[in-house]
């Protein structure tokens, strides 16, 4: 069996052109433009470069780029009083912060005082939780939305499945979970302390990935025809690797997203899809 590749690159570069038509539309009609705040604190080079993949994927739907970078000697009080300016003003619609942020903020206290409604990465207490019931509006994390999309166009069917999720960070495992879930799949989280986690790997009709070891999942962990979402993207000195090794895997499974090309160029077109969501509760 040679498993499906879900084209993750072609389907995020269609939904950018969506995105650009309706902005320009929506930018033309009320004169003003989508904003994203994207606040770093500190010089780490990781958060500077995820900046600047940001500032080109606004730039490439339309979206203003507002960036907001504080010295790492920067007081707990400075970032909050910078953050609360993004929370209050009119012209910002979403807001982003990068990680990691120097050893002496108070990353969790950003978080609880960020506005739930310009909290695009879906971060914010209220976003979770309201995810977990499944009480509109709120915003999803976008690396697992872009995974459930693609999942979707390729026409998965969901409702009885058996789903596996490899990973419980609140920004892909959870969130992931809880998407399959809605979508009434019969979901089990597991991770590292998981008993025997290649056998529960191999229950799922659709495994997905989210623990950021590369190669860890190979074609023995899989069931024979599972649909597999890797969210891994972690750079070795061979490229860009995922969870999954991917020969292996795509030899056993039915579907399965690819690295590169798969769930990463989807995170980047569902974050700015979260922003017009995010303007355009705004301007109605």
């Amino acid at each position: 069996m040679s498993a499906q590749l879900l084209d993750g690159k072609g389907l995020a570069k269609r939904i950018k052109a969506e995105l650009k038509e309706t902005i320009a539309q929506l930018q033309e009609q009320h004169q003003v433009a989508p904003t994203l705040a994207v606040m770093r604190v500190g010089d780490d080079p990781a958060a500077a470069g995820y900046a600047r993949a940001i500032k080109r994927n606004c730039e490439g739907v339309g979206v203003a780029f507002h960036p907001e970078v504080l010295p790492q000697d920067a007081t707990q009080e400075q970032v909050m009083a910078v953050l609360e300016e993004l929370n209050a003003s009119p012209k910002v619609h979403g807001i982003m912060v990068l990680e990691p942020v120097p050893d002496h903020i108070d990353l969790d206290a950003l978080i609880l005082a960020l506005n739930p409604a310009k909290d695009v990465d879906g971060v914010h207490p209220l976003n979770a939780g309201r995810l977990m019931q499944q009480r509109p509006p709120y915003f999803v994390p976008a690396t697992p939305a872009g995974g459930i999309r693609l999942l979707e166009e390729a026409g998965v069917a969901f409702k009885g499945k058996r789903a596996v999720v490899i990973g419980r960070s609140d920004i892909v495992g959870k969130p992931m979970a809880l998407l399959l879930l809605h979508r009434h799949c019969t979901v089990t989280i597991a991770h590292s302390r998981t008993v025997d986690l290649p056998a529960v790997a191999r229950e799922a009709d659709i495994l997905c990935v989210a623990v950021g070891r590369p190669e860890m999942v190979t074609g023995d962990w899989v069931k024979p025809g599972a649909i597999v979402v890797d969210f891994g993207t972690t750079y070795t000195e061979e490229g860009l690797k995922g969870d999954c090794e991917q020969e292996s895997v795509a030899a056993v499974a039915g579907m399965m997203t690819p690295v590169p090309g798969g769930t990463g160029p989807m995170t980047n077109a569902m974050l700015m899809a979260n922003v017009l969501e995010a303007y355009k509760r705004v301007i109605g």
